[in-house]
């Protein structure tokens, strides 16, 4: 997927709104890209004028931000460099889950299209990337994500992570020491907000279950693709 000429900032904002409508959330309002971004809310306001002129982003104050069909093209394109990047990482040079999303950011707005097809063709044309999340493909289209995420699934269901937030590599860290990755079958036994956990069972590979308590963050961070019964 050919780009146009952006600036690496451009190129960021519609990824993020892209991201955020991927896992479900409405348009996103200045203060979030700011906190997001790290940087002020009067910078975010005036970069989103910018990408309102160049006709990427719909900016309606109070209401978010939306993308417009150029801004879908480039953030679909960013997404598949970046998740492409850090399949690569994983599978090639031997980066932990925890390690590839910052050089993948820096990485996505350097590559060419030749070295990105190629990382594609070398990889096998990955569908997901070492986090679950879906590859775009070449032509635009997005591979299907069954799962839900955890604070959305009521206890008492059961399912297999099928795929995880790369945004806190500290919690992808946390997720590792607690023995909670891709594949893994977990089942939703209590929401204890006064403690500020998710209790789930954890199913190890012979059989064994064991409970054990997210962290909150884990409702925003954790797909379950359910079990077929």
């Amino acid at each position: 997927m050919r780009l146009p000429s952006l600036s690496t900032m451009a190129e960021d904002y519609v990824k993020l709104v892209w991201k955020a409508s991927e896992r479900g959330g409405p348009g996103l309002a200045t203060r979030d890209i700011a906190a997001t971004l790290k940087v002020s809310a009067s910078t975010v306001s005036g970069n989103l004028r910018k990408l309102d002129r160049d006709g990427l982003i719909e900016h309606t104050p109070y209401y978010g931000v939306v993308l417009t069909p150029l801004g879908q093209q480039v953030a679909v394109a960013m997404v598949r460099r970046h998740r492409l990047i850090e399949t690569f990482l994983v599978e090639r040079l031997g980066y932990s889950w925890d390690e590839v999303h910052t050089e993948a950011e820096a990485l996505e707005h350097s590559v060419s299209e030749t070295f990105l097809d190629r990382v594609d063709e070398d990889l096998g044309h990955p569908t997901h990337d070492p986090h679950g999340d879906p590859i775009p493909r070449a032509d635009g289209t997005v591979p299907d994500s069954p799962g839900t995420l955890l604070g959305a699934i009521e206890p008492g269901a059961c399912g297999t992570v099928d795929r995880v937030s790369d945004d806190d590599p500290s919690l992808l860290r946390y997720f590792d020491e607690l023995g909670v990755g891709l594949g893994t079958h977990l089942r939703v036994e209590r929401v204890r907000d006064y403690a500020g956990v998710i209790a789930v069972s954890r199913r190890s590979a012979d059989g064994e279950e064991s409970l054990v308590d997210l962290p909150a963050a884990a409702a925003s961070a954790i797909w379950l693709a359910p079990d077929a019964d």
